[in-house]
């Protein structure tokens, strides 16, 4: 079905979508359920990028290409990044349909990122639970920064980001970090 005779709504939201080479910065087609909804749709493999202009990592800000449409294998993305929280979808779908969530401050790592923010989720904090349970492969976290593990001037700060959680190494609480002792 073509976006022409599609009975759906679409609109463009913008995204910095990080792969494990290249930054690709561009438009994503989402429909009324939002980009989560549409990285999260297990019935197509692929997404496309429209107006994406390619930067690799190692140069972030230096543009290597400008195409009309780039198209994407969702297993490959480890991040997309947007900035505004609306643009992740309805919090019926980003909350995974509860009303009542709690915060928590999070690092995770990524072979090629770190992303320290606010994961919002029901009930406590169980890793196994959130890395393995339901078919949601990107996960949202709020007010986030993004850095390049090897390249520190890659920075991006966001109201919202979906990290791949095929592609997470390590996932730890803010507030578990071990304060260093006084070396008076």
């Amino acid at each position: 079905m073509t976006l022409d005779t599609s009975p759906r709504t679409y609109r463009f939201v913008l995204a910095d979508i990080l792969a494990s080479g290249y930054r690709v910065v561009g438009k994503l087609m989402a429909t009324n359920n939002g980009v989560m909804g549409m990285l999260n749709d297990a019935t197509h493999s692929a997404m496309e990028v429209n107006d994406a202009r390619l930067a690799r990592l190692h140069m972030p800000t230096k543009l290597v290409d400008h195409f009309e449409l780039v198209r994407m294998m969702k297993k490959s993305i480890q991040a997309v990044c947007l900035s505004r929280r609306e643009d992740l979808g309805p919090s019926a779908i980003v909350r995974g349909g509860y009303t009542n969530v709690v915060e928590y401050p999070v690092r995770i790592a990524t072979q090629m990122f770190e992303v320290e923010g606010t994961m919002e989720l029901p009930g406590r904090f169980d890793f196994t639970s959130i890395m393995t349970d339901g078919t949601r492969d990107f996960l949202p976290v709020f007010n986030a920064t993004l850095t390049a593990i090897l390249i520190p001037s890659l920075r991006i700060e966001s109201s919202g980001i979906l990290v791949n959680r095929r592609k997470v190494d390590l996932m730890a609480l803010l507030n578990q970090r071990v304060r260093p002792e006084n070396q008076g």
